[in-house]
């Protein structure tokens, strides 16, 4: 239990100490936002309750990543708390912070168009391209998980295929509608349910959590209970519990509806921390609740994955009405993330194709086969797959917005170094991963580390030296 308790206490501490340094280095100011100099009504909609763009921010980042992503990093038993807090303060709010106030810098840009202001027009069409991908795998991911688990809730005439189309269609309008009819309104619902979640399997697990106590961390880890190595495993299979570069895709959405850019703080980088509390809550559920990580092993080969271990869980330990509640709580999470992931990747083909969006025509256009796609990866394609392509591409970007964020820094006589170095680091993180995973090159260990550390490397040097060429030419 101490383990837990001092993680949560340095994730805390990490919002009001390093979040404060990094709001200092970019410094915002009281220059008009995006919502007031370009309203439309749709995408741009001026947002004045702090408290809800908050709650909007984080639903849209947490996804299904710090719940099933923490599930699996329990795999590595108490070691995986390191990642989630440290991941969270240094790089993954680092990373949303810096991708939400460059926006707003820029008229609410999309991640992408960023990209290509300040790594050059390839890494926008390679960015572009990315983001879409991600996007209908975000979409796709969070369509299936969510459907699963609200057809255990629900009678067998609602199975599955009922609620995939029910959430379909919820999609089709939060894509297509204006910001504020949908995701303005129901999120701050949506944002309690989260909450309750949270609070409440935390707290059970503190109070009275009906197994074990929580284990302490003791040694590091070096391998989990199905003996893949923590390096780069727990670093990308965690995801969003940490650092997740779709959040890069949804934090341009929220520039467009902020008034004011001091408030930068408390909404991106203070909602990432916020996640960082769901994914250390569910991973001490995970490393608690089945006395170990061979148990939890065990029980995500007994129960389908991590929705059955949700499932079980959560009624375990709040009863059959608590257990709804907190189950609803994590269908809240994915369904709040996926809908923003269609309307995001719409906004995206709309500056590759330059659409106007306030017609409801071009939306309509563009959402439509969006929708189709991410529906028809739902039939017949392996779930765990598509999850292992979208943990990886997910890192790959944000690895990508980081360093979009550090040439930005740079460019502005900034201190690149806080974006950078994590930048480094997710380099190392993504190219190891693809060179050793079963859906990449399938290489040994061996080889994989060096040749990952070795690209990482080589893209600090090629930052390096890209900035010392920009800085002779001015």
């Amino acid at each position: 239990m101490l383990t837990f308790l001092i993680a949560l206490t340095v994730l805390l501490v990490g919002y009001f100490v390093y979040g404060k340094i990094v709001e200092k280095v970019f410094n915002p100011d009281d220059r008009s936002t995006p919502a007031f100099t370009k309203s439309d009504g749709v995408d741009y909609v001026p947002m004045k309750q702090k408290w809800n763009v908050f709650l909007i921010q984080l639903l849209n980042i947490a996804g299904l990543g710090p719940i099933y992503g923490a599930i699996l990093g329990a795999l590595f038993g108490p070691s995986v708390y390191i990642w989630i807090v440290f991941g969270c303060i240094f790089a993954g709010a680092v990373h949303d912070y810096f991708s939400g106030m460059i926006s707003m810098r820029h008229d609410g840009a999309n991640i992408s168009e960023l990209v290509g202001i300040y790594l050059g027009n390839g890494m926008k069409w390679v960015m572009r391209i990315f983001s879409i991908v991600l996007l209908v795998l975000v979409g796709t991911v969070f369509m299936s998980g969510p459907a699963g688990l609200l057809a255990k809730l629900t009678p067998e005439s609602l199975n599955v295929t009922f609620w995939l189309y029910a959430i379909l269609i919820y999609y089709f309008l939060a894509t297509i509608l204006s910001f504020d009819k949908i995701i303005g309104r129901l999120y701050p619902v949506f944002g309690f349910v989260l909450i309750f979640m949270a609070v409440g399997v935390g707290g059970m697990l503190l109070v009275n959590n009906g197994t074990t106590p929580l284990p302490e961390l003791t040694s590091i880890a070096m391998t989990n209970a199905k003996g893949q190595p923590l390096w780069p495993i727990m670093f990308i299979t965690v995801a969003c519990g940490a650092i997740s570069g779709f959040h890069a895709t949804q934090s341009p959405m929220v520039a467009r509806v902020m008034t004011s850019e001091r408030d930068g703080r408390k909404i991106f980088y203070g909602a990432m921390i916020a996640e960082g509390v769901i994914a250390l809550v569910w991973a001490a559920a995970g490393t608690t609740f089945y006395s170990g990580t061979a148990g939890l092993n065990e029980a995500l080969a007994n129960l389908g994955g991590q929705g059955g271990v949700v499932f079980d869980i959560s009624k375990s330990l709040l009863g059959p009405i608590g257990g709804v509640l907190a189950i609803l709580g994590v269908v809240a999470a994915p369904i709040t993330s996926g809908d923003t992931a269609f309307r995001a990747a719409r906004l995206t083909l709309a500056d590759i194709f330059k659409l106007e969006q306030k017609p409801l025509k071009n939306r309509l256009f563009l959402a439509v086969p969006l929708l189709f796609v991410g529906w028809f990866l739902t039939q017949g394609v392996d779930y765990q797959i598509i999850w292992r392509y979208f943990s990886w591409a997910n890192q790959t970007l944000a690895m990508i917005a980081l360093w979009m964020a550090a040439a930005y820094l740079y460019k502005h006589k900034l201190n690149h170094w806080f974006a950078s170095l994590p930048a480094t680091f997710m380099s190392a993180v993504s190219a190891t991963y693809i060179l050793q995973a079963a859906e990449g090159f399938k290489l040994s260990t061996s080889i994989s580390y060096p040749i990952g550390l070795a690209t990482a490397v080589a893209f600090f040097a090629l930052f390096y030296v890209l900035i010392l060429k920009k800085k002779a030419t001015a």
